[in-house]
């Protein structure tokens, strides 16, 4: 899915990533110059705010994609590469805005708000 190295795993825990995940949004930025999509056809974009767009799979319903307005990256929902992804954690955002029903124990710095 992509020639380079992604960054490493984010977890957004904002309440839009929450209500469309229903927990939070892992993924892992990824230039579009090096990102190769399978099944690019069936790829639908909406408008989730005034500055980013939501990819999602026409076929299946499955959440993939993240992008900031203009960005040269896109963020890819991390459970979309194959196996072995060679993914690591990075940290988590939006942590002030996360669910009150679970919580973050995984020893990843944690940021009340996105960085």
């Amino acid at each position: 899915m992509s020639k380079s190295k992604p960054g490493p795993v984010v977890a957004c825990h904002c309440s839009q990533c929450r209500r469309q995940t229903g927990l939070y949004y892992a993924s892992c930025d990824v230039s579009l110059d090096s990102l190769t999509i399978e099944g690019k056809s069936s790829i639908r974009w909406y408008r989730s705010s005034e500055t980013a767009e939501r990819g999602f799979c026409a076929n299946c319903g499955s959440a993939l994609f993240w992008q900031r307005k203009g960005s040269p990256e896109v963020s890819v929902m991390a459970g979309a590469f194959n196996l072995p992804s060679g993914l690591s954690f990075g940290y988590h955002i939006y942590c002030a805005d996360k669910g009150d029903f679970y919580e973050i124990n995984d020893g990843a710095p944690q940021y009340a708000k996105g960085v």
